[in-house]
């Protein structure tokens, strides 16, 4: 029973998760964005107090209930370990004793390198960051593509339930780092069950370390055991000693499948304050060191290098954009690479697809993190959806009044690539799609206007650069600032923007 409970629990958060990241159309209730928020690396990140007990005590009560039922990227192991015994009916796992070194040593380097400003690797290891790459690089694209052949199809017979999207890469170096995690950890998953959890994972490795202390526990009656070994080949673990009648609590994820297979009714799931005499020796003074160790890491705060990477584009007058725009709520570059952990659930969201995964705009620490561009769209000056899904903190909840004023760059014009300049004709367009008149239009000559700009009342939302006609490359495009401001806005430009509505 507990077993069929896990794996229902299980799988409703998964789905519900999933569609969550991969949805496109809105469909998904908001509330679903408390899936991500409860997962413990974001919030360890957002110092979310509440989530953190609740996970903590969760771990201490039941053991590591959270690596089976609420990591996503536990559930896709489970997955890939069902349809392996499914083509080898016959697969067996054996007890393996634990790679201490190496999880520790995974867990202090993860530590030290995002102390040092290197946060991919505290991105690129955190598996519900790893997990929600793969929906939004990998699971998403192949969404949106089944969408549109329903759409095809149904359009064929006169219905149009559905609509076509554009389907595209976010990033290629993403797109390829997703695909690698989903080879890797699904191999390693096929062939050894929870390996990657118990020997890379640095938060199966820390909530390990509560769960030795953990009330309920999967307990061996050895008066009843007939040495059978069976629970010991069913554990995806490997951590069932069956000869000795042990059990590692540090990489036991209480998935419960060793309860269903034993035929004595020797193994119990109960409650007991006391560790058995044989399992004493695994609680040692080196066990409450590393047990504060992976605690140590909710008082983490350090400053983040910020290396510029310049997009520069071929033209005579090339647009060279020394610092990336990050997305709105994110404070500054600093704060972003303090928090963010690259699940790209804000990329996922974001209704105009400006946010992209970063290669090396933010430089080697920053990778993955989002960035905000302009190519396809610009910063909706009244959608603030990328701050309300982040569960990490990295992007802060901002209301509409915070976002109207949230300046995230400056902008910047280019006279020789206008085509007021180039082709002595008029234009305007920048003019007309700026929120706060930062762009205005004056005199220039023979009866022609050429954009002026505004910097102090930007608030760096690309609407300018988005519909520049320019070509091959932009004559107005917004510089981004490490931190970002607030701006003021005088009465008669507020006016402009309610009867207006930008003309978006």
């Amino acid at each position: 029973m507990l077993r069929k409970i896990r794996i229902g629990v299980s799988l409703t958060i998964t789905l519900l998760l999933t569609f969550y990241i991969i949805d496109f159309a809105g469909l998904a209730p908001s509330k679903f964005a408390y899936l991500a928020k409860i997962q413990l690396v974001p919030a360890l990140l957002a110092l979310q107090g509440f989530i953190l007990i609740g996970l903590f005590l969760l771990t201490f009560i039941f053991g590591r209930v959270y690596c089976s039922s609420i990591c996503p990227l536990g559930v896709y192991q489970d997955i890939v370990t069902w349809f392996s015994h499914q083509v080898n009916p016959k697969k067996r796992y054996r007890y393996r004793k634990a790679l201490t070194a190496l999880r520790w040593s995974v867990v202090v380097l993860v530590l030290v390198s995002f102390l040092g400003g290197f946060t991919f690797l505290l991105g690129l290891l955190d598996p519900y960051s790893a997990f929600a790459r793969m929906g939004t690089n990998l699971m998403k694209p192949a969404y949106m593509a089944g969408n549109n052949l329903l759409t095809t199809i149904f359009t064929h017979f006169d219905n149009h339930t559905f609509y076509k999207v554009s389907v595209y890469l976010l990033s290629i170096f993403s797109t390829v780092v997703a695909l690698i995690t989903l080879a890797v950890v699904g191999y390693l998953a096929w062939s050894n069950g929870r390996i990657y959890c118990n020997s890379i994972c640095p938060v199966g490795t820390g909530l390990g370390a509560i769960s030795n202390f953990a009330l309920f526990k999967i307990r061996i009656n050895e008066s009843s055991c007939n040495s059978c070994g069976t629970c010991g080949r069913k554990c995806k673990a490997s951590c069932i000693d069956t000869k000795n009648h042990l059990v590692d609590y540090t990489r036991c994820i209480a998935c419960f499948d060793c309860l269903d297979v034993c035929s004595q009714s020797a193994i119990s799931y109960s409650f007991s304050a006391k560790i058995p005499r044989k399992n004493r020796k695994k609680v040692t003074n080196a066990s409450r060191r590393r047990f504060m160790m992976a605690l140590g890491v909710t008082s983490v705060a350090a400053t983040k290098l910020a290396a510029n990477k310049g997009l520069i584009h071929k033209n005579l007058i090339p647009t060279v954009r020394k610092s990336p725009i990050s997305p709105p709520g994110s404070l500054s570059i600093a704060h972003l690479m303090d928090k963010c952990t690259s699940c790209h659930l804000c990329i996922s969201k974001c209704p105009g697809s400006i946010i992209k995964p970063a290669f090396l705009e933010y430089g080697f620490g920053g990778m993955m993190q989002p960035t905000l561009s302009f190519e396809n769209d610009f910063c909706n000056y009244d959608c603030t959806i990328c701050s309300d899904v982040c569960p990490s903190g990295a992007l802060l909840p901002l209301t509409l009044e915070q976002k109207h004023t949230n300046k995230m760059g400056n902008v910047h014009f280019v006279l020789e690539n206008c085509i007021v300049f180039t082709d002595g004709t008029d234009c305007g367009a920048c003019s007309e799609h700026c929120p706060t008149q930062a762009v205005s239009m004056i005199d220039y000559k023979n009866d022609l206007t050429i954009p002026k700009t505004d910097s102090s009342i930007c608030v760096g939302c690309g609407g300018c650069e988005y519909i520049c006609p320019a070509s091959p490359n932009k004559a107005i495009f917004v510089e981004g600032i490490d931190r970002h401001k607030l701006i003021v806005l005088k009465k008669e430009e507020v006016e402009k923007v309610a009867i207006d509505d930008f003309g978006f």
